[in-house]
This record gives C-alpha cells, sequence and structure tokens, in this order.
C-alpha cells in the first residue's frame, strides 16, 4: 500500500476532499501549468498511451481522473462512439466540457463527477480505460483499480501515465531539483494554491512506481501487464488488459 500523502496535511479531512479542493483551485491555471511544467512533452506522452490502444478500436473510452479532459480529447483520434470523462472536481471538468463544445464534440465526449473507487457505471461497460497523472490522487490505490477492472470488458486495454522519478543518478538530482524547488515556485507564482505544486513532487515520491506498482494491477487482475519509462523516466506508461 502507498504511503499517504495528502495536498493540505488536513488530518479533519479525508484524502480524496482535499484532492477536490485542490483541484478546484487550480483549475483556471491547470492546462497552462501543466503544458509549461513538463516543456509540453506531457503531449507526446499521451499521444504514445492511445496509440497502445488502437489495435482493439474501442468504440467506449473512460478516462479516469479527467480533469480538463486533455486525455479525453486525445482519444478522439481512435474515432470511439463516446468518451466519458471522471473526475472529482467540477472545477477542473468545467474546463473540460468547454474544450468539448469549442471543438463540437460534445455528442461525444462527455464529464461525470464522481468518485474512482466508487464508480456509477456497470460491470464490462468500457472497451478501455486511460488514467492521466490521476492514479497517484486515489485515497485507496487498490480499490480505484479494482474498480477500473471491474468496468473494463473482458479483453478491454487501460494505458496509464503516472509521474516518476528517474533512474539515473545524475539525472535524478536534476529532476529533484526541479520537481523538488523549480516547480512548486512556478506554481506559486501563477496559481492561488501554492501547496497543490508541493504536494505534486511529494505524492510521486511516494507511490509505488515502476514493477512495484506493475505487482499491484497484476493482483488486481490484471493481465498482460506492461511498463515502460518516458523521457528519462520522469513518466511511467503502463499498459495492460482485463
Amino acid at each position: 500500500m502507498n504511503q499517504t500523502v495528502t495536498p493540505y496535511n488536513d488530518s479533519q479531512r479525508s484524502k480524496k476532499e482535499q484532492v477536490e479542493e485542490m483541484f478546484d483551485n487550480i483549475a483556471y491555471r491547470y492546462d497552462f501549468l501543466n503544458h509549461l511544467l513538463s516543456l509540453g512533452i506531457d503531449i507526446t506522452w499521451r499521444k504514445k498511451a492511445i496509440k497502445s490502444l488502437q489495435s482493439i478500436q474501442p468504440k467506449r473510452i473512460l478516462d479516469v481522473a479527467s480533469g480538463t479532459g486533455d486525455f479525453a480529447m486525445e482519444a478522439l483520434s481512435l474515432k470511439p462512439e463516446t468518451i466519458v470523462g471522471f473526475d472529482l472536481s467540477e472545477g477542473m471538468m468545467q474546463y473540460g466540457r468547454a474544450k468539448a463544445t469549442k471543438m463540437g464534440v460534445s455528442n461525444i465526449v462527455e464529464f461525470v463527477k464522481g468518485d474512482s473507487e466508487q464508480m456509477p457505471f456497470a460491470d464490462n461497460s468500457f472497451d478501455a480505460i486511460t488514467v492521466g497523472f490521476g492514479v497517484r490522487n486515489f485515497e485507496n490505490l487498490e480499490a480505484g483499480l479494482r474498480e477500473m477492472h471491474r468496468v473494463l470488458r473482458h479483453g478491454g486495454k487501460v494505458a496509464i501515465l503516472e509521474a516518476s522519478m528517474p533512474r539515473n543518478t545524475i539525472i535524478r538530482a536534476l529532476y529533484s531539483l526541479y520537481f523538488g524547488k523549480i516547480v512548486p515556485l512556478i506554481g506559486k507564482m501563477f496559481s492561488k494554491d501554492a501547496r497543490a505544486y508541493s504536494y505534486l513532487p511529494e505524492s510521486v515520491k511516494a507511490f509505488p512506481e515502476g514493477l512495484e506498482f506493475v505487482r499491484i494491477l497484476e493482483n488486481i487482475g490484471f493481465r498482460n501487464v506492461e511498463y515502460a519509462p518516458l523521457t528519462f523516466g520522469a513518466c511511467a506508461f503502463y499498459r495492460m488488459e482485463k
């Protein structure tokens, strides 16, 4: 089980309550800061993840921890019938809905508010699931993963992207400096919630990444789980099927 790291270190509230508040607070700056802090490489990561789902030609896609819908919008390239963006934060999803409207795809992409540990979807109801930098925000990691497994159809595929720590000693040191010092500083400059960008590196360090996370996924019941570090290990890409 991963160590519990919360955005505000507030023992009176659950992690999911704090995560919801945090993302509501930073929603108006989220896309700008996300692309800025990743130097735009996050776009390439999402394209690679979506490409891994092409072989099954998914018609119904669930984007868990969808936020402002970047992953959901990238999934449009698969030409599905339906994409459901699912998230705790109504503030984030407002921007996702605005994107869908602007792109003229509101008939395909819908956003639903809810808890990833208790999804309001039937068993085996999606062909594919994507998660972009969201699993480490689950309050109960295994409960959230079990729900993903439950709503995915047999033979369906999952693509997960998550921030991680590089293995190379020199790159890891530089990355730690950037992630631990510079990212919170930039976040404080552009966002009204400075704590959100301190929580980011803390939650990444506490997350069971790489082969440890692979074992958790396999224990949940996912098959053919594969892990690939991207951009010197700054991002971890996990792909699997049910």
